[in-house]
């Protein structure tokens, strides 16, 4: 008997029991009461999670719809957008809105750095004429493992004016991100990542200061219309049929998220991240991003000289069922991924260190025998649980 994958990737995370009955369950009517109980409470945790009094809309959609609806409801042709781009993701977000018609700038760093707020600031404010309508953002570079410091940077473009755009897919419900405190207009995540569910929902939360933009919005969108879900969320639902077998697992997975606290889930994704690093660094092993900008929820690896990402990713997948991720793009096959996000606790991340040491043995690389694992011990041990 085959034992099952074991997801040490960036998406999707694994996902709780609890959550994953709520979804088994027999899914009810989208225009019922009872179904409108369940997106009411879910919305409030949203909002709860997020720190926000700003719209919070659940959509059935992956990500990539939620970055869509976010430049297509803010963002009219010709607007000059200015993109932060330091990876595939950064990268996608001037991708959609060339799509629709905008003049993008991009201020562009190396992947595996973080965008530099200075640099934002400095070329916002040389921006005189304020023709840059809006700037868009990733918090947390997923294809490189790179935290930005997005309050820094929103700061800059609120004092601008522009409207900021950011992606959180693999930040929110991971690491502190108050939406109002820190002034975010619009930001978007995923279900499957820190949310703990399969892929199917996208989150978006919209301010005042965007629902101005919208309104004078001349892209066109239909399934998208931020419109359609505030009108319809003044009656507990959705403008169109949702996945409700999701958002089901949503309510649960959001209460697990309660019980757990914001603020301990914060801190085991550092103490998990931090662990992760000192295992690989005692392999001897290179990472893509200094300690500075590592992200919470990823990390990137360089495979030892001579080893392949391929032949190190079949070795983890084929004799112990876990799976860890491959570069994108021009980074395919130069580095390796390992998520630690969501649902994903110390014994995970000595079992991916254990089995990445044997894997890497048995292809010929010299661990420290035991080494890698003692280190992340010693770090899981110092932090506070």
């Amino acid at each position: 008997m085959p034992p099952r994958d074991f997801l040490m990737i960036p998406g999707p995370t694994p996902v709780p029991d609890a959550v994953l009955q709520a979804i088994a369950e027999h899914p009810i009517g989208h225009r019922t009461a009872g179904f409108s109980k369940v997106l009411r409470e879910v919305v409030d945790g949203l909002k709860w999670l997020g720190e926000t009094d700003n719209d919070a809309f659940v959509i059935t959609s992956s990500g990539t719809g939620a970055m869509e609806a976010a430049i297509a409801n803010v963002v009219s042709p010709g607007d000059k957008v200015l993109s932060l781009v330091q990876g595939v993701f950064s990268c996608r977000w001037a991708k959609i809105a060339e799509a629709f018609g905008a003049r993008v700038e991009r201020l562009e760093v190396n992947p595996g750095q973080a965008i530099d707020p200075d640099s934002v600031k400095k070329a916002l404010q040389e921006d005189s004429s304020r023709s840059i309508k809006a700037v868009t953002i990733t918090h947390n570079e997923t294809s490189t493992g790179v935290v930005n410091d997005l309050e820094k940077i929103v700061t800059a473009v609120r004092e601008h004016g522009a409207v900021s755009i950011v992606d959180g897919v693999t930040s929110f419900g991971a690491c502190p991100l108050p939406v109002d405190e820190w002034g975010v207009d619009v930001l978007v995540t995923g279900s499957q990542k820190a949310l703990m569910l399969p892929p199917g929902l996208a989150v978006v939360f919209v301010s005042k200061r965007a629902w101005q933009a919208q309104a004078q919005g001349k892209s066109p969108r239909f399934y998208f219309d931020f419109a359609k879900y505030r009108k319809s969320l003044e009656a507990d639902a959705t403008p169109f049929t949702p996945n409700v077998s999701l958002v089901a697992g949503l309510k649960q997975s959001l209460a697990l998220i309660r019980e757990e606290r914001p603020e301990k889930i914060f801190a085991r994704h550092r103490r998990l991240r931090d662990a992760l690093r000192a295992g690989l660094s005692a392999m001897g092993l290179k990472l893509f991003v200094e300690e500075s900008c590592a992200s919470p929820t990823v990390t990137a690896i360089f495979p030892p000289a001579n080893l392949t990402v391929d032949a190190i990713r079949k070795g983890l997948r084929e004799r112990y069922r876990i799976l860890v991720a491959d570069g994108q793009e021009a980074l395919k096959g130069q580095i390796f991924r390992i998520g630690h996000m969501g649902y994903v606790f110390d014994r995970d991340i000595l079992m991916t260190l254990a089995s990445l040491e044997s894997v890497l043995t048995d292809l010929g690389y010299p661990c420290p025998p035991g080494k890698a694992v003692a280190e992340a011990v010693s770090v899981l041990g110092r932090a506070t649980p």
